[in-house]
């Protein structure tokens, strides 16, 4: 048996190499839970093996045998051998769920802790406080300077003020500093001066007003997306450990950081479960199994937000390297551009490092959803 086991995760071992430059928090759980749902089975199949080899050794034995007195004997040595059969095969399925009930409870944890962290990046993302400033020419120091100077030097007789609302538009606000320039008292060279003061302010303004708005309103889907992420993995802790009568929100379980108290109540609860006996002890099996397949679904949920997140924000970093006067203007550009595009970046690298998305499919998936492997 021990070099059966030996073997076993040798072969193992060499299908998981790969993975461990993976993440290295929730699907370095994964694979402990596939690695201790394997060895649970194979421990299990060699008992069942054995108790079968037993079981096929009394048949023959009351094939062979003419005396009544052993028939009965062996009669009743099968019935207790096919009854130790079942118990074995109950006790394989109940001690998977267990597995997969700790484990779950271990991936809820850290997915909890990346969706928090998720939460925290939107709300500090820049766009949020920087984007008008970088959208609107009127938040440039050097065009509310040549704005003023045409105000001053303007014809008063041509020239207008904008009303409080206009003024704020960008496109308004452009187009009136224009016409009262051309109506000032200004020369040509003093025109030519001012404007060449703002040109790559107007013409980045101008040109990624639309983009930039286009990355303001997407990350706000983004935050609101994962607020909704948040709210389904709360609801899920809270059907999760309901079943071992613990009822406080996953948020204030973090808070008060009453992990040990979860591990007590599901002790309790599988001390009960070992005592129970027939309906009792399938109905508490179900009980553990039922939010673990929640779980798989919310893994599946977590995962294509996170791939959807990675999209846009490659998405936001075309967008911001599509300006196409960068170079010529980059010594005007504002500070907040360059910052947004340095965190688009980092934000992607940590989509695809940060908050990985869990690693479960194809036979690992069978393995952890119905604790069966392909070759049963």
């Amino acid at each position: 048996m021990k070099n059966i086991v030996v073997l076993f995760f040798l072969i193992y071992s060499t299908q998981t190499f790969a993975l461990d430059s993976f993440d290295k928090e929730t699907n370095k759980v994964i694979h402990e839970m596939y690695i201790e749902i394997k060895g649970t089975q194979l421990k299990y199949d060699l008992q069942l093996t054995a108790i079968q080899k037993q079981i096929d050794g009394v048949n023959s034995k009351l094939i062979l045998t003419k005396i009544m007195e052993e028939k009965l004997e062996l009669l009743i040595l099968k019935d207790q051998l096919k009854e130790n059969y079942q118990k074995t095969q109950l006790d394989n399925i109940s001690d998977i769920s267990k597995i997969r009930y700790i484990k779950g409870l271990q991936i809820i944890k850290i997915l909890y802790e990346k969706v928090l962290s998720l939460d925290h990046h939107f709300a500090s993302v820049r766009t949020f406080s920087e984007i008008s400033k970088m959208a609107n020419p009127n938040q440039y120091p050097e065009f509310e300077k040549v704005k003023q100077l045409v105000k001053d030097k303007r014809d008063k007789k041509q020239g207008f003020d904008l009303t409080s609302v206009l003024g704020t538009n960008t496109l308004v606000s452009v187009i009136n500093t224009f016409s009262n320039m051309m109506v000032s008292g200004l020369s040509k060279e003093e025109k030519e001066a001012e404007l060449a003061k703002i040109d790559c302010i107007l013409d980045f303004t101008l040109r990624m007003q639309t983009d930039l708005n286009t990355i303001y309103f997407e990350t706000a889907y983004l935050q609101a997306s994962n607020n909704s992420i948040k709210s389904d993995i709360e609801t899920l802790f809270k059907d999760y450990t309901k079943s071992i009568n613990y009822i406080v929100s996953l948020e204030e379980c973090r808070n008060n950081d009453d992990w040990d108290k979860v591990s007590s109540q599901l002790d309790a609860y599988l001390i009960a479960m070992e005592k129970a006996e027939g309906v009792q002890k399938n109905k508490m099996l179900i009980n553990l199994e039922f939010p673990i397949d929640r779980l798989i679904q919310f893994i599946t949920q977590y995962n294509n937000f996170i791939n959807e997140g990675e999209k846009f924000y490659q998405k936001f970093s075309i967008i911001l390297n599509s300006y196409e006067n960068e170079k010529q203007c980059e010594s005007k550009l504002p500070l907040e551009y360059k910052r947004l595009k340095s965190d688009i970046d980092i934000a992607i690298d940590k989509f695809n490092v940060a908050y990985r998305p869990v690693e479960i499919n194809g036979t690992k998936m069978k393995e952890i959803l119905y604790g069966i492997n392909e070759f049963q």
